[in-house]
């Protein structure tokens, strides 16, 4: 009796890296065509089918992807919140730098953040719409303001086990100097009102928000 060769091939290495390169390549696709249907016609605005049009794929490719809107938003919130609060929590895991001088790059690189014309128009579309969709501000408070409070709160945990500020609630401490950031000039864009955003303004503020957190919690204050 003879066997009858095995037909069925596997793919090798190098032909399922490239597959899963392709993969991701045609996530990040989709993903720019949805940030541009976002933020051009807000959540509810929004079709998976403008979304495929906008991305320049099939609607079953789409579904392939992400099963809905709702999904779609988040993997698109998540992926960007990366990217925009990479420079947060590179400046959160740096040694060696006096805390001051931390606190002020910390707070300028903020609200330098939450200044970029994309947030802002996220921030709007999560607020306007959030009544109706609770999805959105789930994801905004996990990828984004959350995410944000978690790595602050681990930074400023370190620095007060190192005597350099006194802090009881490390939480309550890193919501604290988010609101401290977001204080006359961010509050004033959001509601598009006339307000001084330049970058010296921004440095000034972010001197000031430095202050006042040291003034709360610095070892000289206590």
């Amino acid at each position: 009796m003879t066997s009858t060769p095995d037909t069925h091939t596997q793919s090798t290495p190098d032909e399922s890296s490239a597959s899963l390169c392709q993969l991701r390549a045609k996530r990040e696709q989709i993903l720019q065509g949805a940030e541009k249907v976002f933020l051009a016609s807000g959540y509810e605005g929004a079709s998976m089918s403008q979304i495929a049009r906008e991305a320049g794929v099939s609607k079953g490719t789409l579904y392939n992807h992400f099963d809905g809107k709702a999904s779609l938003f988040s993997a698109f919130f998540e992926e960007r919140s990366k990217t925009k609060l990479a420079p947060i929590e590179a400046i959160s895991r740096e040694e060696g730098q006096n805390v001051h001088t931390a606190l002020r790059r910390l707070a300028e690189t903020a609200i330098k953040m939450m200044l970029n014309p994309t947030s802002m128009d996220l921030y709007r579309i999560i607020v306007g719409e959030a009544g109706k969709f609770p999805n959105l501000a789930d994801a905004f408070w996990r990828y984004g303001f959350g995410r944000t409070l978690h790595n602050l709160s681990d930074w400023l945990r370190r620095r007060s086990d190192a005597g350099e500020l006194v802090i009881e609630d490390p939480d309550f401490a890193a919501e604290q100097l988010m609101i401290l950031c977001q204080a006359r000039i961010v509050h004033r864009r959001r509601l598009m009102l006339p307000v001084d955003d330049s970058p010296e303004a921004i440095s000034r503020l972010a001197g000031v928000t430095a202050n006042s957190f040291m003034k709360i919690y610095g070892p000289d204050h206590q």
